[in-house]
């Protein structure tokens, strides 16, 4: 396989993105959830046909890095044999699905993430490839802070409800209506004109007052949890990874541990069923870690994008963050790690790294062109602004 050459889109198993450290292959598990059987498959395949990493997106999905052009090939027919590559290209791209982690038996998310999935298999839909919906039917909404263009959520009054992002209110349901209005939200919005370039997402279309009376609701969405800390949950336990990265022998050790992982948005995984944290090098397992406060893109010389290197930097800097302030460390002014503000926003430019107060990376710095020699130095006296 040659010539990957494109930018501006979305990593996938079946067209893996270049990088300085080879391809990213990523991979959408189905429901959000990973058994442990596909956990150690995953696990074995990275270390075999990658480099061994393995990154959680924001979108709770799984990228296996350093991939080669020649094990590309070996890596796809061993995610086929786990039931985990999509027939077709446009399919991949379509089933773009973030499922709430904290679901239980019963409150209809893991079933309705199946049926969606289902219903956009059968129908291509012509939608841009960050295009994506949210089921989260818990009691509150627990991922209502991550990206996402058509939501299934619970409202205020504990109905069913289905909203378009961007829309104040949803309209209420019956379960057995809410695949097909989701679906209905989604091509309202291609013929919209919602897709432009390519591009496009649905809080913008709504933002122009054009969503119909049809598809619009009253009831208004129950309320948002924080996002977690690690520690033990309900259905298990909660660990952060490091910069939302983990090696390959990790995850074959939680696939050791419980019959299922859940992916979150939030650099976190949930171990199915177990009532102990998890302990092992790399995993954040304490609620008080300065790690959880500093967020890092892989910055150069993995990225081809970045300015400078981001993982050690915000490694060096992470004991100096006080609690109660975010750190970004940003490769480039894209910001694709974090595109939400941060209390602190280290940007890699050609001049150096500028740094935004309370913004992110794409807005004005307050200071720029400091060298990392000087911020590593003082780190207190830069970033504090003394």
């Amino acid at each position: 396989m040659t010539g990957f050459a494109f930018k501006g889109w979305c990593p996938s198993a079946l067209r893996p993105m270049p990088s300085g450290d080879g391809l990213v292959v990523r991979l959408r598990p189905h429901g959000g959830r990973l058994s442990s059987a596909h956990a150690a498959g995953i696990a074995e395949l990275a270390a075999r046909c990658g480099n061994g990493l393995i990154d959680l997106t924001g979108r709770a999905n799984l990228q296996i890095r350093g991939v080669s052009e020649e094990s590309h090939s070996p890596l796809i027919e061993g995610l086929d044999r786990l039931g985990l590559v999509d027939a077709d290209l446009q399919s991949e791209n379509q089933r773009n699905i973030l499922v709430a982690p904290f679901w239980c038996e019963g409150d209809d998310t893991h079933s309705l993430a199946a049926e969606l999935e289902q219903a956009l298999a059968g129908r291509p839909l012509g939608l841009p490839e960050k295009f994506g919906f949210a089921i989260d039917c818990g009691e509150s909404r627990a991922v209502a802070q991550a990206p996402a263009d058509v939501r299934i959520e619970r409202g205020i009054d504990g109905s069913l409800i289905v909203r378009a992002d961007g829309a104040p209110r949803g309209r209420t349901l019956a379960r057995e209506e809410a695949i097909d209005a989701a679906i209905a939200l989604a091509e309202w919005f291609v013929a919209s004109g919602g897709v432009r370039d390519g591009r496009g997402r649905m809080a913008a279309q709504v933002a122009t007052g054009k969503l119909p009376d049809i598809l619009t609701g009253e009831t208004q969405p129950a309320p948002a949890l924080a996002v977690p800390d690690p520690g033990l949950v309900a259905s298990g336990a909660l660990v952060g990874l490091a910069f939302g990265q983990l090696r390959s022998e990790t995850l074959g050790t939680l696939a050791r541990l419980a019959p299922g992982l859940r992916l979150t948005p939030w650099r976190m995984m949930l171990v199915e069923g177990v009532r102990e944290m998890p302990q092992h090098p790399g995993l954040v397992t304490r609620a008080d870690d300065p790690l959880l406060r500093v967020v890092a893109c892989t910055g150069a010389p993995v990225c081809p994008e970045a300015f400078a290197g981001t993982r050690e930097l915000a490694a060096a800097l992470t004991p100096h963050i006080p609690a109660g302030t975010t750190l970004h460390v940003s490769g480039c002014p894209k910001g694709c790690a974090h595109p939400a503000p941060s209390t602190l926003t280290l940007v890699g430019t050609a001049d150096g790294l500028d740094l935004v107060r309370d913004g992110s990376a794409r807005d004005v710095p307050a200071m720029r062109g400091l060298e990392r020699a000087a911020i590593l130095a003082a780190p207190l006296a830069v970033l504090g602004g003394r």
